[in-house]
């Protein structure tokens, strides 16, 4: 190997030796950004939750459900569960980043669904749904930036009018979609009896119906999408147990714990931002008002100047005239004398005539 070419090979060997310490700082730097990213209060709750589904996983494993192993199951439920307190915890970060993480949500929750034969309004809500609101929510969520924090998407609240047609199209949906898989809903040995499927099946029409409310509130950044996600924790809870789903309730503890902080972060959000917007009305109200005042002063200044204008020309127009008359009785004064003249030189020559007259006789 000749010199050239050992000096190529160590400036190579060098040169992958940067790169690889410039990635491993790169990785080491987004782990502590991430780390960093979020609270003392939100770490601990995201660890705590994670630590207790793994410790319920073993105390209580899952049965083998129509046909296929308990294990399985149980490893989709922890899949759930991780998945599920990340988006979470987003959510309440007005993170759009939680939409992407919700899609592994839906994925898991749909196989789970599908090998339980269980709960279909909800499997047909998420496959026809969730799935698309999440790829719309996240490009939406994306055009609404915070102004001063770009990780931060700006938030709103429903109006009266709004929340009660949302409660009563909930009801309706609950009683319709309710009936419809109770009556013909497949049969499956995942519960004890006919009256339990039932019963799950109107709980988990309702579900289905808060959380399609429950997505739309989070496409239009709506402060209620905390309040639908205590009424689903609700009733998912009661489905949890009724179907013997233990892992669960250490997530449904989280969602009511993390639905709390996420409700109290989005409302102080927008208190603050509807402060700073108020105040901004405030400032364009008085920089109006100072406009308008100069444009009052403006006009009034344009409004003396044109008076003044105004008199200026009526006293030319009054001096015109004046030396119009003027002229005029000089005309006339001078046309009058010129007349007494004519009219003398008349005179005179009539005298001189009648006396010419006088001398001949």
């Amino acid at each position: 190997m000749s010199a050239e070419e050992k000096r190529l090979n160590k400036n190579l060997k060098n040169l992958n030796k940067n790169l690889s310490n410039k990635n491993n700082n790169n990785n080491k730097n987004f782990i502590v950004r991430l780390w960093n990213y979020f609270t003392t209060y939100e770490k601990v709750w995201y660890l705590s939750i994670l630590v207790l589904s793994f410790v319920f996983a073993f105390v209580f494993p899952e049965e083998d459900v129509n046909g296929v192993n308990g294990t399985l199951i149980m490893v989709l439920y922890l899949v759930d569960i991780i998945a599920n307190i990340t988006c979470e915890l987003l959510i309440s970060k007005q993170s759009r980043w939680n939409f992407i993480v919700s899609l592994i949500v839906e994925v898991t929750e749909i196989a789970t669904l599908i090998i339980l034969a269980s709960r279909f309004a909800t499997m047909a809500v998420t496959i026809f749904f969730w799935i698309p609101i999440d790829i719309i929510s996240f490009i939406v969520w994306t055009r609404h930036k915070d102004k001063k924090e770009e990780e931060l998407t700006v938030v709103r609240t429903l109006n009266w009018w709004q929340s009660l047609l949302v409660v009563l199209a909930i009801a309706v949906w609950t009683v319709g979609i309710g009936y419809l898989f109770a009556a013909y809903g497949p049969d499956t040995d995942f519960y004890d009896s006919e009256l339990i499927m039932r019963v799950v099946a109107y709980l988990d029409a309702c579900v289905s119906a808060v959380g399609i409310a429950n997505g739309l509130f989070i496409l239009f950044r709506f402060r209620e999408q905390w309040i639908a996600w205590y009424i689903s924790t609700f009733l998912e809870t009661a489905i949890n147990i009724i179907s013997g789903q233990w892992v669960f309730l250490v997530l449904k503890a989280g969602y009511l714990t993390n639905t709390t902080y996420g409700y109290i972060k989005w409302t102080k959000y927008i208190k603050s931002h509807n402060t700073e917007l108020s105040n901004k009305t405030n400032e364009d109200e008085d920089k109006s008002d100072d406009d308008k005042d100069k444009t009052e002063n403006t006009d009034s200044d344009n409004n003396k100047m044109q008076g003044n204008e105004n008199k200026d020309v009526e006293n030319k127009g009054d001096k015109v005239l004046e030396n119009q008359i003027q002229d005029k009785q000089t005309e006339d004064k001078e046309s009058k004398n010129k007349k007494n003249i004519e009219d003398e030189k008349n005179k005179n020559n009539d005298n001189l005539t009648k006396n010419n007259n006088e001398d001949k006789k």
